[in-house]
């Protein structure tokens, strides 16, 4: 018995191919599902407390056409974020998703945005050698080192420290991919030399570079603390520092006081799990006008803004204003809120982006106009933002109760979509509530009046009809996008 041949051998290798299969899938599921649920870094995912609010403004840059078809446009937003920087002591602190002068097919119709922050910071620097100066942004602004990108070491060579977010610390919005990516491509870094198309044009880019684009993740915030005067002072926006962005229609506000401070705390932990140590101080001095102040300001990040938005819309009673202007709106669940809302007999009105221009390329609607046909099913009144290869870039929530007239404003980076509320991409979101009579909610209620009525020659937003898409296809489609994270909304 002891002499006969062990057949175990050549059953091995009949089955290695198979054996190795399932070894890689187990492996792929593995990681599919721990990067999908896995810890979030200390730091993200806050709901700050709410403080009383100082110096607070509301800021609208917007693009619309008159009766006639040309098109105007008034800015104010990023002249705040310049006289922040201009007027700053000690620190700036800026947190921006987008800043370069990538233009894809926009062509040169722009302002050229980066490059006005750039030289900012560094007059700044140079003026004033002994103030701290970051920026934490985004690994898209290199092409994931796919592309040089000068300015930004120019940055570092002054002094400024230029902090790149760790996106791999992040859970997978795009897990059906990222799971592939980090069993075998992340380990290979990447190279500025290579030989397929730019996604937004010029010199080409490697195959790597592509490979990373459809993790489908990001640092999306847009924020600013800087000091004057010894005090913080913050602004947070829905617009990027970005040249073909400059025509974008968006929202921001300013603020001073102990928000703005943990608003550089939530900037302090980007940095920290980015593997940087900053140091910036936490102890600022503020005016402490806590029983004198009309409003308050909350910074919230990631999935607090989701559940902060949900709360208050299932909480809007019958006849109560609440406005919607979105750039991406997605989110199943603030969908169903909505309709809800409208059934409740909220006076209810949602101003979207046709979704129809992206940086000189026409895209498909998809997801607003899908999202747009099931909300105008449901008798909830809707209107368009009248673009014109512009977009309108708002994340906008407005409640308006009726016992007091006091306002509820909710804005920042944050599209009401999976990816950018349920702790898939960084957001910062501010959260305004004061009386009506206060200068930003009036501003507030206003734009959103002015944006939805045409008071005058402007044709800022048109009927649904305008934009309608009522294809059972392509809603389907959205849908499945949507759930599985395979699209770039």
């Amino acid at each position: 018995m002891n002499d006969m041949p062990d057949p175990r051998p050549g059953f091995l290798r009949a089955r290695w191919p198979s054996l190795l299969a399932g070894a890689l899938l187990s492996v792929y599921v593995a990681t599919f599902v721990w990067h999908l649920h896995k810890p979030l870094p200390d730091g993200v995912d806050r709901a700050y407390p709410a403080q009383a609010a100082s110096d607070t403004a509301f800021l609208v840059d917007r693009t619309w056409l008159d009766a006639s078809g040309r098109q105007h446009q008034s800015t104010e937003i990023f002249e705040s974020l310049f006289e922040l920087i201009d007027q700053a002591e000690r620190l700036i602190v800026l947190e921006m998703f987008l800043i370069n002068d990538f233009a894809g097919q926009a062509g040169a119709d722009h302002r050229p945005l980066s490059g006005q922050v750039f030289d900012r910071l560094l007059a700044k620097r140079r003026a004033e050698p002994d103030i701290r100066i970051a920026l934490v942004t985004d690994p898209f602004n290199r092409l994931y080192g796919g592309v040089a990108a000068e300015r930004l070491d120019e940055l570092e060579a002054a002094g400024i420290a230029v902090i790149e977010t760790d996106l791999t610390r992040l859970r997978d919005s795009n897990p059906w991919w990222s799971a592939a990516w980090r069993m075998c491509c992340q380990w290979f870094g990447n190279s500025t030399r290579g030989w397929l198309p730019n996604p937004v044009g010029g010199e080409s880019v490697s195959l790597r570079t592509w490979l990373r684009l459809l993790n489908f993740k990001a640092n999306h915030r847009k924020a600013l603390v800087a000091d004057r005067d010894g005090q913080l002072h913050a602004w947070v926006s829905s617009g990027n520092t970005h040249d073909a962005s400059s025509r974008h229609s968006n929202v921001a506000l300013t603020f001073s006081g102990p928000a703005a401070v943990d608003l550089l705390a939530s900037m302090r932990a980007t940095a920290a799990f980015s593997g940087h140590e900053v140091p910036w101080s936490d102890r600022w001095p503020h005016n402490d006008d806590s029983q004198a102040a009309s409003a308050t300001v909350q910074i919230l990040t990631e999935a607090a803004i989701r559940d902060a938005a949900l709360a208050r819309i299932n909480a809007v009673q019958s006849g109560e204003r609440l406005d919607l202007a979105m750039f991406y709106l997605a989110h199943r669940e603030v969908i169903e809120a909505l309709v809800q809302a409208a059934d409740r007999g909220v006076r209810l009105r949602v101003l979207l982006d046709p979704n129809e221009d992206a940086f000189g390329r026409k895209k498909d609607g998809v997801p607003n106009r899908q999202v747009a046909w099931e909300l105008h099913e449901a008798g909830v009144p809707l209107r368009w933002c009248n673009t014109r290869g512009e977009q309108c870039h708002f994340k906008h929530l407005l409640h308006q109760r009726a016992s007091d007239q006091s306002v509820w404003l909710l804005l920042g980076s944050g599209n009401f979509t999976r990816r950018n509320l349920d702790n898939y991409n960084l957001e910062t979101q501010v959260l305004f509530q004061g009386p009506a009579d206060h200068a930003a909610a009036a501003r507030a209620l206003a734009f959103f009046d002015r944006a939805w009525f045409n008071p005058g020659n402007e044709v800022g937003s048109l009927p649904y009809a305008a934009y309608a898409d009522e294809s059972s296809l392509r809603y389907w489609r959205y849908r499945l996008m949507e759930a599985t994270g395979l699209s770039t909304f």
